[in-house]
């Protein structure tokens, strides 16, 4: 489908656009592995905030994206702006012939996503959607369960997201909080959650879902829970909120079935807290050792997200997380939004 040419020869060349909350775990994943990458161009309105990156990472600063295009030698940017932000920036980027690598959520609305996928594939260009919790070991040693077949058949899934974001939080910038440009706790806080329902059980047959604004002063929700029904028969819930006392308490995911038990928990999935299965593995005795501690709820897979995007354009690998995976996370979000504003069961695919 791709038919660019590798990088290969030289370090690959990026540039970075928002340097604000996520754009640290960015730098900090570029810089191990900066041996294969160099951060050229990073860009933001915020004079501030550009200035604190130039100095961490002495690229050259621009104020606007139109302006970073215009002189960047970059073979990838990466967003790390506001959600409602990437559709129109992304687009730039495809046009002016670069690969676009861009956090979650890819986009707040459906049909962004898809000019996304749309514009990249138009202009042979990759599109990288930032997935990193899939990369953390707890879930590897996971994802490696179901694939084995260990549950046999899968019959409860429970996922839960019990964080706090005080008032404070979305009052540090106008967009937070907003549904043009945010998103609420399912959007934004719980998306790599979210993604988590297809990539481990399996495309979803149908969604309920309930949001509601408890406590904070702004557009979005701040909690909400979901009923899901997978094509397999699974089913299962979603119970997210900000709104925790007094800090973040559990980003978990619990399967049941035939004849396997897990709960991966902790404060981002870092915990394998219950693995029980009929059959033993070699890989069981690695359940120890891939747990982690961390304060942090972006928990440590930026580094080892960079490394497939690096392999893949070296032409070495295919991408773990692109456009059209990226999609399937957005789509089982609007489903959910869908349900809980007309108040009825929601089935996948959206008929659009």
């Amino acid at each position: 489908m791709y038919n660019y040419l590798p990088i290969s020869g030289r370090k690959i060349r990026l540039a970075l656009v928002g340097c604000g909350r996520i754009a640290n775990n960015h730098f900090a994943a570029i810089e191990s592995h900066s041996s294969r990458v160099e951060l050229v161009d990073i860009c933001d309105v915020n004079v501030a905030a550009l200035s604190q990156a130039v100095g961490r990472t002495n690229a050259i600063g621009y104020r606007s994206l139109a302006e970073l295009l215009k002189t960047t030698t970059a073979d990838l940017v990466i967003l790390t702006t506001p959600s409602g932000l990437h559709p129109e920036q992304a687009i730039q980027v495809a046009a002016s012939g670069r690969h676009v690598m861009t956090e979650k959520p890819m986009a707040t609305r459906w049909h962004d996503g898809v000019r996304m996928v749309k514009a990249c594939d138009d202009a042979n260009v990759r599109l990288f959607v930032v997935k990193q919790n899939r990369r953390n070991a707890t879930l590897q040693l996971l994802k490696k369960a179901v694939e084995q077949h260990r549950f046999g058949k899968i019959y409860s899934v429970a996922m839960n997201v019990f964080w706090t974001r005080p008032q404070e939080y979305y009052d540090s910038a106008s967009w937070r909080g907003t549904w043009e440009y945010d998103g609420g706790a399912f959007m934004n806080q719980a998306s790599h959650y979210i993604d988590l329902l297809d990539w481990l059980v399996g495309p979803v047959e149908s969604v309920m879902a309930y949001t509601a604004t408890l406590a904070r002063d702004i557009e979005v929700e701040d909690s909400g829970v979901a009923a899901v029904r997978w094509r397999s028969g699974a089913m299962g819930t979603v119970n997210v909120t900000m709104l925790t006392y007094p800090k973040n308490m559990e980003g978990s995911i619990t399967i049941l079935g035939e004849k396997g038990t897990v709960r991966i928990g902790g404060v981002a999935v870092n915990e394998i807290q219950t693995w029980e299965f009929a059959d033993i593995r070699p890989e069981d005795a690695d359940i120890g050792s891939s747990s982690y501690q961390t304060t942090s709820v972006y928990g440590l897979g930026h580094p080892l997200y960079y490394d497939n995007v690096i392999n893949t354009l070296r032409g070495e690998a295919e991408p773990e997380t692109d456009g059209r995976e990226g999609l399937k996370t957005l789509e089982l979000l609007i489903a959910m939004y869908l349900s809980s504003r007309d108040g009825k069961r929601v089935a996948l695919p959206l008929d659009y």
